[in-house]
């Protein structure tokens, strides 16, 4: 879906997950502890790890100038990091909200934890994020609701429903 509208995908939480594992990483350690007690990790590394994805995509290809980024900003200092960092290099198009209530959320991260391996998908810690995201995460989306950048998807509905939504709105959006 993503390639044809030209976009390259890039998840904040796998790139922060792959440095984590990373020989000789300096971040390795931090990044751990804060993924195990469901924190939001420094902006600092975060938009150090996404600008070089960036940075690395469009030196591969220059027309590749098109991201969706997972996962982030997800807190005040997130937001102010991206656009202190990011001025002038990119714009946010718009966030797109997968909507879900709390205990369908930690249901699915509980059945992928099954078989994901991640050490944050046990109750505790996906308590403590739904916390974090209730405190910081989500005063970034009602920021970006106010500026008319948000288009939400009920995350609750079937796999189908939700892609069929997806779709529509890249279909508008481009």
């Amino acid at each position: 879906l993503l390639q044809k509208y030209g976009y390259t995908h890039l998840s904040a939480g796998d790139l922060l997950r792959d440095e984590r594992k990373r020989p000789g990483s300096q971040y390795g350690e931090l990044i751990e502890n804060y993924i195990k007690e469901g924190e939001i990790v420094p902006v600092e590394i975060t938009i150090s790890l996404l600008k070089r994805a960036m940075d690395q995509t469009m030196a591969a290809n220059s027309q590749k100038n098109k991201f969706l980024i997972d996962g982030f900003p997800r807190n005040e200092d997130n937001l102010q990091g991206w656009n202190k960092t990011m001025d002038g290099k990119a714009d946010v198009s718009f966030v797109l909200f997968f909507d879900c209530d709390n205990e369908i959320c930690i249901g699915r991260c509980l059945e992928r934890g099954k078989s994901s391996g991640r050490s944050d998908d046990n109750r505790e810690s996906l308590e403590k994020r739904i916390h974090t995201y209730l405190q910081s995460t989500k005063p970034i989306i009602d920021l970006y609701e106010r500026m008319g950048k948000v288009r939400k998807v009920d995350a609750s509905k079937s796999v189908d429903e939700v892609f069929e939504k997806v779709v529509q709105i890249f279909d508008k959006e481009g």
